[in-house]
């Protein structure tokens, strides 16, 4: 996505209030996904041993940062992606049971995303992870915790307007469920970003389920790791922005990958070497339990309630020189 530049824009909230604004949504929306997911806090890491196999590969082609570390003999480590497989490894080494879950603030460094309005380096989200019974890994699940999250989304949309009057509530009612196939059926003749602007501008608000799979065109709707969702059973929630005209993914979840389909994925993207990690070899061995879990972007949910233009009005990170200028001609202070 090239840099959008909305005509007339300005902030609706000044620096100051924005960054009072900011820690008012993230202490709402914390407060209603605990209660949402029955959710215990935990502490991350920021990084991780490459042999463990607890990073996230994203697409497989974007590179981590590494570093050496002297107190381990020079060994390297990865600042992480995010903290999906991490999770559900924490989850059954804490002993959690069905129904228990844990969240925790993932800070992660992206060093090959293309930044934008939506994207940068630096991503903060609330990654989060439930355990569930091997029966219970169906859509009726993975729908049942969509709405829960949607609606701690509109609920904190709606304090929000109500404590900053000046802004708008972008939140529909509902949440309509499509999945990446009948998508495709749709909208045959447009590629994949396309037929989710379509589809979202319609419904304002979608969950677009089956993310990395191959649909019957032979293509993929988009890349999804093939380690950590179960391509059947994973999605994205995405609203539409008005201000941007763009569909605004805001999160993406899943249930994880069982014995079967951790191998039939590894085997279809010729990946079969992971099996050989430690977090792969848990997997197949049955030793960690199953899980349902998702990353929600906390600067991505400030960005739209708080009604900005550009991901960088709401967080730190670093731009190109020619961003900089561009969006401060515009009224975009980032």
């Amino acid at each position: 996505m090239a840099l959008i530049i909305p005509e007339g824009y300005g902030s609706k909230l000044d620096g100051r209030t924005t960054e009072l604004a900011i820690k008012f949504v993230k202490d709402t929306f914390q407060r209603e996904i605990i209660n949402a997911l029955h959710l215990e806090r935990v502490t991350a890491p920021l990084f991780v041993r490459p042999e463990t196999g607890l990073n996230d590969n994203l697409n497989g082609v974007e590179r981590p940062v590494v570093f050496d570390a002297p107190c381990l003999g020079g060994a390297n480590l990865e600042i992480v992606h995010s903290l999906a497989k991490w999770k559900r490894f924490t989850l059954g080494k804490y002993g959690f049971g069905p129904g228990e879950g844990i969240y925790t603030d993932m800070n992660a460094i992206r060093r090959d995303e293309d930044v934008d309005n939506l994207h940068s380096m630096y991503v903060d989200q609330w990654d989060w992870e439930a355990v569930i019974e091997k029966k219970d890994r169906e859509p009726e699940t993975l729908k049942d915790t969509v709405q829960k999250i949607y609606r701690a989304m509109r609920r904190t949309a709606k304090k929000t307007c109500a404590e900053f009057e000046e802004l708008t509530n972008y939140f529909k009612d509902d949440i309509t469920f499509v999945t990446t196939q009948e998508l495709e059926d749709m909208f045959p003749d447009d590629d994949p970003k396309e037929r989710e602007h379509k589809f979202v501008m319609e419904h304002h608000a979608a969950c677009i389920m089956q993310i990395g799979k191959v649909l019957g065109s032979g293509s993929r709707h988009d890349g999804r790791a093939p380690d950590y969702d179960d391509w059947e059973l994973n999605a994205d929630i995405v609203v539409y922005y008005p201000l941007l005209d763009v569909p605004f993914e805001l999160s993406s979840m899943g249930i994880r990958v069982d014995e079967n389909s951790l191998v039939s994925q590894l085997q279809e993207l010729g990946c079969e070497d992971r099996l050989k990690l430690d977090f792969h070899k848990m997997v197949l061995n049955n030793e960690l339990p199953y899980t349902i879990g998702g990353g929600i972007g906390q600067s991505r949910l400030c960005m739209i309630m708080l009604n900005k233009a550009h991901i960088g009005e709401v967080q730190q990170s670093v731009w190109p020189d020619e961003m900089i200028k561009t969006c401060k001609e515009h009224n975009i202070i980032l």
